[in-house]
């Protein structure tokens, strides 16, 4: 009797094949038989030009914008083989990642969907200039504002900038001499892989050449000009960072505000009585994962956090501009509350306490006794911690050198039951004084 044998595996509807600027010549085997078998290949204009003539399906390009038309693409090619050409590796910034998220995590390796990956351009660039990968970090500015990359700007610090198009070295460049990093190299390497593959150099305070090819990656040896403000990676900046009118969370307040807050990767936090911006701006920048909604009710200072987020390399920060509470309707769930300001608008912390999810936490702060005795109140029902800040910073006295004490901040940290979760009790208190207001520039 001839044993049965089973039937070969059906092969995934959507096969997603990587491609660098080498083409065809390129990619393996493997994934040129894809290719050649498929009844549709979609991809962008570029890649698709570079498929010889035996890859003999139909040729659709990626409309714009690209990711509403995908499951609408998907659907109108259904019961085919279905190749997507994506420009290195597909779940590096690629077409992959959308892909997962269209067709639902568990796709990849079914009869779904199949990723058949090519070095990426992050790859390429390492190799050619002899940087370890695991200890180059990289910042892409495909779709997002130059803005973005001042948060990863260190001395000493190699990056890679994935590229826009051609005129992003030369908008790179400015940013750098922006923010006081002018003397950083800079290596653009363009086609990299490919027949027209070349690499242009320079610094970034002089950066002598025009726009070149499109398809390049940006190499940057970060070298901070000496007199440039030195920004540090954990929270407490240099009050000096920021753009302010005197409202301010001065460094040593925020530094212990932020460790209360405790951040954590692709956390989002709530910033309430936002001022200048500082604490949503330092959660930001603890981790690009991280998120923050802003809210504001002095229109000027809503203007001024946006640029200091973008000078501070959050550019994503979202910035609400009215009074709460009322400005907090429809906002998303937070992971943690700041209140910087209005705790005795009525209702206030009772609007912050019931919109925060069990295990989240609530951090406020305060100078005046009104509303230190709201927050003791609160500590009583919730627990939590309730601290006193006080800083004092040495200054001339006559000939000698004595200590200003700035107004002590309280401050008041808490978890939210992870268990009983429960909501508040309004704390029924008439509206006073917004403590932000009540802080001078060396108070808060």
């Amino acid at each position: 009797m001839t044993p049965a044998t089973s039937p070969p595996p059906t092969p995934p509807a959507v096969t997603v094949v990587g491609i660098g600027a080498d083409g065809w010549d390129g990619i393996p085997s493997a994934s040129q038989t894809v290719l050649r078998d498929a009844d549709v290949v979609i991809g962008g204009p570029r890649q698709l030009a570079l498929l010889p003539a035996e890859c003999a399906g139909r040729r659709v390009a990626w409309p714009s914008p690209l990711r509403p038309a995908v499951p609408g693409l998907l659907a109108a090619h259904a019961g085919r083989k279905v190749a997507v050409l994506a420009s290195g590796d597909p779940m590096f910034y690629g077409i992959g990642r959308t892909l997962t998220e269209v067709l639902g995590d568990g796709a990849v390796g079914t009869d779904a969907l199949r990723i058949m990956p090519h070095p990426s351009s992050v790859s390429y660039a390492c190799a050619r200039l002899g940087w370890p990968v695991e200890e180059t970090e990289v910042v892409t500015l495909v779709g997002r504002p130059a803005a973005q990359l001042s948060a990863a700007l260190h001395d000493g610090r190699r990056l890679l900038v994935l590229s826009a198009g051609a005129g992003t070295p030369a908008e790179v460049a400015r940013l750098l001499a922006e923010q006081g990093f002018g003397p950083s190299g800079m290596r653009v390497l363009e086609q990299l892989g490919g027949e027209r593959e070349r690499a242009l150099a320079g610094t970034a305070e002089d950066w002598p050449h025009p726009p070149g090819d499109a398809l390049n990656i940006i190499a940057l040896e970060c070298r901070r000009a000496p007199d440039a403000l030195r920004l540090g990676a954990v929270p407490g900046l240099p009050d000096d960072a920021y753009e302010h009118d005197g409202q301010l969370t001065k460094r040593h307040v925020r530094a212990a505000t932020l460790g209360a807050l405790a951040p954590a990767p692709g956390e989002l936090m709530w910033d309430i009585g936002g001022g200048s911006g500082s604490i949503a701006i330092e959660w930001m920048r603890t981790h690009r994962s991280c998120r923050a909604v802003c809210v504001e009710r002095d229109p000027v200072r809503a203007e001024r956090i946006g640029r200091n987020a973008d000078r501070l390399g959050v550019p994503a920060l979202r910035v609400v501009t009215g009074p709460a509470p009322d400005a907090l309707s429809g906002l998303p769930v937070p992971d943690a509350v700041f209140i910087g300001g209005g705790l005795t608008s009525p209702g206030l912390l009772a609007a912050c306490w019931d919109a925060l999810p069990p295990g989240g936490r609530l951090v406020a702060n305060t100078v005046t006794l009104e509303s230190e005795a709201l927050l003791a109140d609160w500590y009583r029902k919730h627990g939590g911690e309730l601290v006193r800040l006080a800083v004092a910073h040495a200054v001339p006295v006559g000939g000698f050198t004595g200590w200003r004490q700035a107004m002590p901040v309280t401050q008041w940290a808490v978890r939210k039951d992870p268990v009983s979760g429960g909501r508040s009790q309004d704390d029924g208190r008439p509206e006073g004084t917004d403590d932000y207001d009540a802080l001078s520039g060396d108070d808060r």
